[in-house]
């Protein structure tokens, strides 16, 4: 026992002088477990290092040269730890391997999806999915009644697996041209018939919320909801003032689950991107991202409280005034309660009939939801970014009510205004102009083959946005392919604006089939776009532009005079500083310093040898002259500093010690 501690105690001892030595020779830093292997490399070869070169202690006599042997053996022994640590850097680099802790987190997360995984396919087996994750059975090859019923097992699946699948479900509902029809009615019911949560829970929330029970905050509530979503559920109450709101609820307990699902839905993004060609041309790991935020943001309601007062505010298009936005009484409101005006209508996904009832125009009310969308996305610069039919109420008095704004898009002046011109080059049919306009929006890399770019734009234009053509998914796949071949970027609130138009495609289609939405568009185009064109607006925008130049136009012609007199005189001179930047000082410095190091690593390597082939000299030993002990030391000085190059060279930038 004694002697385990004893060897313990030498291992620390030499760690505290191997550590710094060796990070000091190499030049960086590395993880304390590789440190203590180098070091006991290190100790376990010198001792046979010593025995081979000097025989056994005590020396005497002819053996009195072995301290000139020392600088040469320990320079071996801590060239074999030096050589452990560029070899594990090389094989398994700093960084790559988690943390013990993170190891730790990373296992109980595997664990948890691991136990959602098998409760998803739990849940899916036993309503009656199995055959087709098996292969079994296939959805393409049933009949009507083998449909219905995959529909309605495929919706009760989604609901009873929680609120980031029936979010999927949802999102599904409305694309009728991607999945049957009959699948999709039987999925829009998940948009307002999801399981309630009970009264109890629901009660609790308000109190934590609130500061106190609902039968003290209001003068009536109604516990039995009034719709039950994927994410909260809606009562009816009445204020102590007599006015009638909603009171939005969110479901208890929903956060842990969301954020366990939403790592799944972005594991699974990632590794269809990375595995298939369709995943990455369609980018849904930015999609997956994207989508993941949106949730996360539909959870906090005081978000959605805000954009409730912002898309209220820039309702600045025409046919906004037919879509109505709630009114928010904040005082009753809070990060998982919101109260709202209570609108009386009809969820806009089963209003087909009382369409016709009230003798409304379908079609009318398809063009002001859509351009609503497209004057909040071009114009106001906050937008619905999850237009799904259950999100839209049709009122008594034939307008539209807007629900859920807890996803919404938001969009810079530069991007808008770039929007409205890739429409105005839609409405010409310019794909010049067009791919203008695209390349303002999209994120571009340093080069652009913009002729190649013009070219599939305008084939793009050709075979999608000619009058009399349906609006569909093909569309925006081709666009995304269009955009990964050429190495641009979608930024995440360009991609919401994908989604929503896609979304909003398959709500006008539930009720006005025939919509045509490029005609829309153009129409849009037309009557709002150009309106920047007017002389008002015109005259308005040169104003701004010339206050704007006003004071480097009045400090222009004094510059001019003060370069003229310099030239007339000869005093005229450019200044370039090379290097000015310190981030290409740096990288300068580094590539210098290991150039530098690689030749003398070189110089040391040729000098040994010489020094080791050439003869005579005067005798350390009888085997060996101070010549070949000279150029084995410059031998082993020569490996260092070629070690050190290397890991250098292994080293990525940005890693730290593990």
């Amino acid at each position: 026992m004694d002697v385990v501690v004893l060897r313990l105690v030498n291992l620390v001892v030499f760690m505290m002088i191997f550590v710094p030595i060796s990070q000091r020779l190499l030049g960086v830093r590395f993880g304390l477990g590789r440190l203590a292997v180098g070091a006991l490399i290190t100790l376990s070869v010198s001792g046979p290092l010593a025995i081979a070169m000097i025989g056994t202690p005590p020396w005497t006599g002819s053996n009195g040269a072995a301290i000139a042997f020392m600088a040469l053996i320990v320079l071996c022994s801590m060239l074999a730890g030096l050589v452990f640590l560029v070899l594990a850097e090389a094989l398994v680099p700093t960084g790559s391997l988690p943390r013990a802790r993170d190891l730790r987190r990373d296992l109980s997360g595997r664990i948890a999806r691991g136990r959602r995984y098998l409760q998803i396919l739990r849940i899916a087996i036993k309503h009656g999915l199995g055959p087709y994750l098996r292969g079994r059975r296939r959805p393409g090859r049933e009949n009507a009644a083998g449909q219905a019923e995959l529909a309605r097992s495929l919706r009760l699946a989604l609901d009873e697996a929680g609120v980031t699948f029936v979010k999927l479900g949802q999102v599904l509902s409305t694309r009728s041209d991607v999945i049957p029809a009959s699948v999709a009615a039987e999925l829009s019911r998940l948009q307002d018939q999801v399981t309630a949560a009970p009264w109890a829970q629901i009660e609790e929330v308000l109190a934590d919320e609130l500061g106190g029970p609902p039968d003290r905050l209001y003068a009536a509530f109604d516990t039995e909801p009034l719709a039950a979503a994927s994410v909260a559920q809606v009562y009816t109450a009445r204020l102590t003032d007599g006015t009638d709101v909603v009171v939005k609820v969110q479901r208890p307990g929903i956060a842990a689950v969301v954020d366990r699902d939403l790592d799944i839905v972005r594991r699974l993004a990632r590794l269809l991107e990375r595995n298939t060609d369709w995943g990455r041309s369609m980018g849904v790991r930015a999609l997956a991202d994207g989508f993941a935020d949106a949730m996360r943001e539909e959870l906090d309601f005081t978000v959605e409280a805000g954009n409730m007062t912002t898309v209220a505010a820039g309702q600045s298009v025409a046919a906004s005034k037919e879509l109505v936005v709630p009114r928010l009484y904040p005082e009753r409101s809070a990060g998982r309660v919101l109260t709202m005006q209570r609108l009386d209508g009809i969820g806009l996904g089963n209003a087909n009939q009382a369409i016709a009832d009230r003798g409304l125009d379908p079609e009318h009310l398809g063009r002001a939801l859509f351009e609503c969308l497209l004057g909040q996305v071009a114009i106001d610069g906050v937008f619905h970014a999850d237009p799904h039919p259950g999100n839209f109420l049709l009122l008594t008095d034939g307008r539209i009510g807007m629900l859920d704004l807890g996803s919404v898009g938001r969009l810079d002046p530069a991007t808008r205004e770039a929007l409205q011109r890739f429409l105005l080059a839609v409405d010409r049919g310019d794909p010049v102009a067009a791919t203008d306009a695209l390349l303002e929006i999209v994120y571009r890399p340093d080069v652009v083959d913009e002729r190649s770019l013009e070219r599939a734009v305008g084939q793009f234009m050709t075979k999608h946005l000619a009058a009399g053509v349906a609006l569909g998914p093909a569309m925006f796949n081709d666009l995304f392919k269009i955009i990964t071949s050429h190495q641009l970027g979608v930024p995440p609130e360009v991609a919401a604006v994908f989604r929503a138009l896609a979304t909003i495609e398959g709500t006008i289609s539930r009720i006005s089939p025939g919509f045509d939405l490029m005609a829309a568009s153009r129409q849009f185009a037309t009557a709002h776009v150009t309106d920047r064109l007017a002389p008002d607006a015109l005259r308005r925008t040169a104003t701004e532009e010339l206050a704007t130049l006003l004071p480097m136009l009045r400090r222009l012609p004094r510059r001019i005079d003060r370069i003229a007199a310099a030239a007339e005189s000869g005093r005229l001179g450019v200044n370039v500083r090379l290097l000015a930047d310190e981030r290409d000082r740096r990288h300068f410095t580094g590539l210098l310093h290991q150039a530098l190091l690689a030749v003398l690593g070189a110089t040391a390597g040729i000098m040994a040898v010489l020094l080791l082939g050439t003869p005579g000299g005067p005798k350390v030993t009888d085997s060996m002259t101070l010549f070949q002990l000279l150029g084995y030391n410059l031998l082993v000085i020569c490996a260092v500093l070629v070690l050190r190059v290397l890991v250098l060279i292994f080293r990525l930038p940005g890693h730290r010690a593990t």
